[in-house]
């Protein structure tokens, strides 16, 4: 599951990527540094494994990771093949969900592509280009299914339908995600379409240092824009997030991020939103060995949520022991949870839940 950073060039993609995943991306101040995407294996922040660790006193702690990926520029004509065009779309739909970075600081020493600062302008030359692209695959898929339909195919014809509607949505500028699926039939469809647009896409404010905490008229402008989106709005100061990825001690990160009225760092933020924004979750499993983050999708199985520490796990499932979180810091061990007949025998169909704590019985 991945999350791809997008934006017009220039607006401190390659540097936001560079915070997140320390890859040291390369990052200038002109357009179309970026040209092969860059992936980054990111650590999710979550000080409920800090406090297991302090609990079980392992010999190591894993934490739950996810991919993100900062995909080159985009420049109006994009999907005509204009600047990196083609290849852009391309990585974008090979990722998960949309991370959008838009310009919100004015800065005349760095170059804007279009000559001025404009967050509603820059969103619209992205949604556009990648709207048009959707229009490009819709259109292709509807001479196919408009034949089959013809002929009394009810599948082709249901397809049809959908793809109608996705069709008119984006001929009113506006993006696949707003099509709404009526069934589960139609909700695979969307799936199985792989439209850029239909991806959640989560909106990162990049503002100067003094804006970090309240925003600005930029940031205002851009959540009035996408309220009726049901996305979410985060504002970060990448230049700042920078610096403190520069500071070796966790003490001077931290009056760094006291001295802008933080408690955390912006990155920390965005990186569980993306976390939420792919529909993941994490559960643990806790011992003298080690403590580790699994991550899993919402609403995995116990099966589902073994087979991702090892597919035998999932074959040969007899039962999952299971902790609740809270459970666990209140009591302060297993045998502990166990003595208070906290501990829960769950099988193959329990949906595993955020934050539980599991061990898993099995035989192959």
């Amino acid at each position: 599951m991945k999350a791809g950073i997008v934006g017009l060039p220039n607006v401190g993609k390659s540097t936001l990527f560079n915070c997140l995943s320390n890859a040291k991306a390369q990052s200038a101040n002109f357009p179309f540094c970026t040209i092969e995407p860059n992936i980054g294996v990111v650590n999710v922040p979550d000080p409920r494994i800090s406090k297991l660790e302090e609990l079980v006193k392992p010999e190591r702690v894993q934490m739950a990771t996810v991919d993100i990926v900062d995909i080159a520029g985009l420049v109006k004509g994009a999907s005509k093949g204009e600047g990196l065009g083609n290849q852009f779309l391309g990585n974008i739909r090979e990722c998960n969900a949309i991370i959008h970075v838009l310009r919100c600081f004015d800065n005349d020493n760095i170059v804007h592509v279009d000559g001025s600062v404009d967050p509603i302008r820059d969103k619209e030359t992205i949604d556009i280009e990648l709207q048009l692209k959707d229009l490009e695959t819709v259109e292709k898929r509807l001479e196919k299914t408009k034949k089959a339909a013809k002929t009394g195919n009810k599948e082709a014809q249901a397809e049809t339908a959908l793809l109608e509607r996705i069709r008119e949505a984006l001929l009113q500028s506006k993006s696949a995600r707003t099509v709404v699926a009526q069934n589960q039939d139609e909700e695979n469809l969307l799936e199985s379409f792989q439209l850029i647009t239909s991806k959640p896409v989560l909106y990162v404010c990049n503002v100067n240092e003094e804006a970090a905490v309240n925003g600005n008229e930029y940031v205002e402008k851009v959540k009035e824009l996408v309220k009726d989106e049901n996305a979410e709005v985060i504002v970060l100061s990448v230049g700042a997030e920078a610096d403190i990825t520069e500071l070796e001690s966790y003490e001077e990160r931290q009056i760094f991020l006291e001295d802008m009225g933080l408690t955390e760092p912006g990155s920390a933020v965005l990186i569980r939103a993306a976390y939420k924004l792919l529909n993941l979750q994490t559960y643990f499993t806790a011992g003298v060995k080690e403590v580790r983050a699994w991550t899993i999708n919402v609403g995995d199985t116990a099966p589902q949520a073994a087979g991702v520490i090892h597919s035998d796990f999932e074959k040969g499932f007899i039962r999952a022991e299971v902790i609740a979180y809270n459970d666990y810091v209140t009591y302060g061990s297993e045998a502990k949870v166990k003595e208070a007949g906290k501990l829960r025998v769950e099988g193959k169909e329990y949906i595993v839940k955020d934050g539980d704590v599991m061990h898993f019985r099995f035989n192959v």
